[in-house]
């Protein structure tokens, strides 16, 4: 028992230590993502399946839950910010080529149907996107990848 006793207090002090530590937040002044909604055209409707499941993750502004500030659930958060921006980046929409525009459209498509995204940690915080919110992504989506296919392909 005194073991089992030691061994807690040891992870509580960790726990208390660790908290002093931060991962570096993704917290532009703004969320940039005029470029990528202009090009787009999502509706109202599409603007807020975007804001409520994507933009967090794939652009240069997050806005956190409270609990993005308690290790170790900030450095989670963090890996999966990070790592979503590094995918696919809406406020990095301008920088893309037209090809890379349309296989990043044409990933995000991909991800949505395999149920990849939104992420499920996402999704059961935040609340999991309706079958009906799916499709209706998926068909923008494929709409708006028309706007990169002339003639015979790709520019």
């Amino acid at each position: 028992m005194k073991i089992l006793k030691k061994i807690l207090i040891v992870l509580l002090v960790a726990l208390v230590l660790i908290q002093f530590y931060r991962p570096e937040k993704n917290n532009a002044e703004y969320r940039d993502v005029a470029s990528f909604e202009a090009e787009t055209k999502p509706s109202p409707e599409m603007k807020a399946v975007l804001e409520n499941n994507c933009y967090d993750c794939h652009s240069n502004k997050t806005e956190y839950p409270w609990y993005a500030e308690i290790a170790p659930i900030s450095f989670v958060i963090a890996d999966h910010v990070e790592e979503g921006a590094e995918h696919f980046n809406v406020s990095d929409w301008d920088a893309y080529t037209v090809k890379k525009k349309d296989h990043k459209l044409e990933e995000l498509i991909e991800e949505v149907e395999e149920g990849e995204m939104p992420e499920k940690g996402y999704s059961l915080i935040h609340g999991k996107m309706t079958d009906k919110e799916k499709q209706e992504l998926i068909n923008w989506v494929k709409k708006a990848r028309e706007n990169y296919v002339v003639g015979d392909g790709i520019q």
